[in-house]
């Protein structure tokens, strides 16, 4: 049995970023093995996020990045248990770490970003792991990606909330500027899609259903209920699309008609919200 040294356990902390006694119980079951003591530490981790897979994660941090010609956006949210958790160093660079690996290999997907391998060896799904091991939290990555003509941003005051926005036709428009005012507006009134094109069949099907339903219920005429159905699927559009809801900041014109008023022809491409714990 290798002794175990108190430089030893200092080391394997540095490496790992591990308690002392993690390390030092880790360096004693793989006999002094350094490489084998830091599997031991990961597979504590795997254990720990095993056992805590349904726990909720309604706390955690938002980062995002758009390329220097505006033209790709990318969003990471890492949701943790706990506030204090989301608040600490090593969470947060953590956040970092993903984000700049999604902008290094231009990852597509989230398991293409998860199974990137870092500089030290370790796989971006491996650091979660680690991490998870350190603080004895369940965390969840959400990764989304954005390619547009222009792509804007906006991560709300709680860092738990970020918008990508994708743009065409800007022509002179401050693209970043109008941007963040259409994410904003998406941060707080979650439309469901751009316009009434994007709403899914299972959707329009179901408001439909609910109209005739509540009009019936209403002891309207069956011959009616269509024409009224009708009628409150185009209030769910107007109050769930992106484009045809009233402006947060201005109630006289919807987004539709704010953007046509900074560039003729403007509109939204798409979009994509993230919300931790909501």
């Amino acid at each position: 049995m290798a002794a175990i040294t108190a430089a030893d356990v200092n080391k394997l902390r540095t490496m790992t970023g591990a308690g002392m006694m993690d390390c030092k119980k880790a360096l004693t079951e793989a006999d002094g093995d350094f490489e084998a003591a830091r599997d031991i530490l990961r597979k504590a981790g795997q254990k720990i996020a095993d056992k805590r897979a349904e726990n909720e994660t309604s706390e955690g941090f938002v980062a995002v990045n758009v390329s220097e010609d505006g033209t790709n956006g990318k969003l990471v949210a890492l949701a943790c248990e706990t506030e204090s958790v989301a608040k600490v160093a090593n969470f947060r660079e953590l956040v970092q770490r993903i984000l700049d690996a999604a902008v290094r290999t231009n990852a597509a997907t989230k398991e293409e970003l998860l199974s990137v391998k870092e500089d030290d060896g370790l796989t971006i799904q491996e650091h979660i792991t680690d991490l998870t091991g350190k603080i004895g939290e369940k965390l969840d990555l959400t990764y989304v990606t954005l390619t547009a003509e222009k792509v804007a941003s906006y991560i709300h005051s709680d860092s738990k909330k970020g918008v990508l926005v994708g743009l065409k036709n800007v022509g002179s428009a401050d693209a970043a500027a109008v941007g963040r005012d259409v994410a904003m507006q998406i941060v707080a009134m979650k439309p469901v899609a751009v316009d009434k094109d994007g709403v899914d069949s299972a959707t329009v099907e179901r408001e439909i259903e609910i109209g005739k339903e509540q009009a019936r219920a209403e002891g309207k005429p069956e011959a009616m209920l269509e024409k009224i159905a009708q009628g409150k699927l185009n209030k769910f559009y107007k109050e769930q699309t992106l484009l045809n809801q009233e402006f947060v900041k201005d109630g006289s014109m919807t987004i539709a008609q704010l953007l046509d008023s900074k560039s003729k022809g403007m509109t939204v491409t798409d979009f994509k919200r993230v919300a931790i714990g909501a």
